[in-house]
């Protein structure tokens, strides 16, 4: 029953995390007149993720804010919150944030580079309860690639301090679906 009760904290959590972001999305046409138009340049997106199986459980919420300087170029900044969970193995809780920059040198083509900082805290039960935990910090620093359309790019991204022992990924490249409102 412990378990079901983290579950449901995390996913609480996930979506706070969502209706926060939905609710500042909608309502920045809402503010009212102001000397700067800051917030018409800001664009919100970001990404989910929910993996379930048998054994094994994943969260994943990461939304971000990018002000979008011109048609050409947009910087910002993103968080990350990811929760595992596969019985009789491990537990890990994952929270960090990244800066993105985006380069459009065309309509449809986005260059894209995001340094990520992660927290990265693991715990080892049952048949791996003999391993020793781990708190640590992760970077990771990506670069992309992606073919745009409207508010949607499809691509792909290194990372290019990809570290097989610590990162949380499967392996440096990732393919990525990055929506921005």
């Amino acid at each position: 029953m412990k378990f079901f009760s983290s579950k449901c904290k995390i996913l609480t959590l996930f979506l706070v995390f969502s209706v926060f972001f939905t609710t500042l999305s909608f309502s920045q046409d809402n503010l009212p007149n102001q000397k700067s138009d800051f917030w018409k340049h800001v664009r919100f997106g970001g990404g989910f993720g929910l993996s379930t199986g048998s054994n094994f459980f994943s969260a994943t919420l990461a939304p971000n804010a990018i002000y979008q300087f011109n048609n050409q170029l947009g910087l910002g900044i993103g968080l990350n919150a990811t929760y595992n969970r596969q019985k009789n193995a491990y537990k890990s809780t994952i929270f960090g944030g990244s800066v993105i920059g985006i380069y459009n040198p065309i309509n449809e083509i986005q260059l894209s580079s995001e340094f990520e900082a992660l927290n990265v805290n693991r715990k080892f039960e049952g048949n791996l309860s003999d391993l020793e935990d781990d708190n640590y910090l992760y970077p990771a620093l990506f670069l992309g690639a992606g073919y745009r359309t409207n508010n949607v790019t499809f691509g792909i991204r290194y990372d290019v301090l990809y570290d097989e022992d610590k990162s949380i990924y499967a392996n440096a490249w990732m393919p990525f679906v990055r929506v921005l409102f």
